[in-house]
């Protein structure tokens, strides 16, 4: 499968470390116009850089638009009458809808997903879709991709895709403002900074793998930690008091009302 990346950003170059690294049959070119992420990308064996997004993107199986929603107008305008019908185009765009890619490209051959940063350690989720148009052997490879990369969720319904963009997407920003939080009550307490983070840390990242590994309700396993008149309970009406449930709701909820004002152009 040829792959030519419009765009060589830091999810851009992840990507396609995930490729590389998973040892998929994929030949890649990269499109990008500034010079020291040409020469970053440089340091991956095989992959063809260049700052002609045509160039980059010419007889390949999968164009992918790895670029910021803010800079799709220009690079669709390069690329008119550039991407050939046969050619699926994958966006990674944010917020940017499958009907308008498809507008301003005249074109039917879609895939819309939405990674997180988490992918760049290979612990990513990724939500897609594709349109019918899209090719089975496409559809499975960009599957296998995204597995190289963590996990991956395709949907039929593109909403959710735009759900996940609130939650999957945005989520480790909320996490990471969590693992901050518990870092700095430790260090209020008494406990040295580095030491703190890391106890922090690691109980995010076991507490997540419990989850997983487990597969029970994480009210089944909140329960577990949580003796009568103890120190958990103590500390989880705290929490109830200050709102944790519906703060971390709303959140996700404002994130996904931005989302669709942004693909509205607001």
């Amino acid at each position: 499968m040829k792959l030519g990346f419009i765009g060589g950003g830091v999810m851009a170059e992840a990507i396609i470390a995930g490729i590389l690294d998973s040892g998929l049959d994929a030949r890649i070119s990269v499109g990008e116009p500034v010079p020291v992420r040409r020469e970053a990308l440089q340091k991956h064996d095989g992959l063809n850089v260049t700052d002609d997004n045509a160039a980059a993107v010419a007889r390949a199986d999968i164009v992918v638009l790895a670029v910021k929603p803010q800079q799709f107008d220009s690079v669709a305008e390069s690329l008119s009458g550039v991407i050939e019908e046969e050619q699926t185009v994958l966006s990674i765009m944010a917020g940017v809808k499958m009907h308008s890619i498809g507008l301003k490209l005249n074109h039917r051959r879609l895939i819309r997903v939405m990674p997180n940063t988490p992918m760049q350690v290979r612990q990513g989720i990724s939500a897609w879709t594709a349109t019918d148009e899209v090719p089975e052997e496409v559809i499975s490879f960009t599957g296998e991709m995204l597995r190289s990369l963590g996990d991956e969720l395709k949907f039929s319904d593109e909403r959710y895709v735009d759900i996940a963009t609130a939650l999957s997407a945005s989520g480790p920003a909320y996490v990471f403002m969590f693992i901050e939080a518990l870092a700095d009550a430790g260090v209020k307490l008494g406990l040295p900074v580095h030491v703190s983070r890391h106890l922090a840390r690691q109980t995010v990242l076991g507490s997540a793998a419990l989850a997983r590994e487990t597969g029970k309700h994480p009210a089944e396993l909140r329960n577990m930690v949580t003796s009568p008149g103890g120190t958990t309970a103590a500390g989880l009406h705290a929490l109830e008091e200050g709102a944790l449930r519906a703060t971390v709701m709303n959140a996700v909820e404002a994130a996904f009302l931005r989302g669709e004002e942004l693909s509205e152009g607001k």
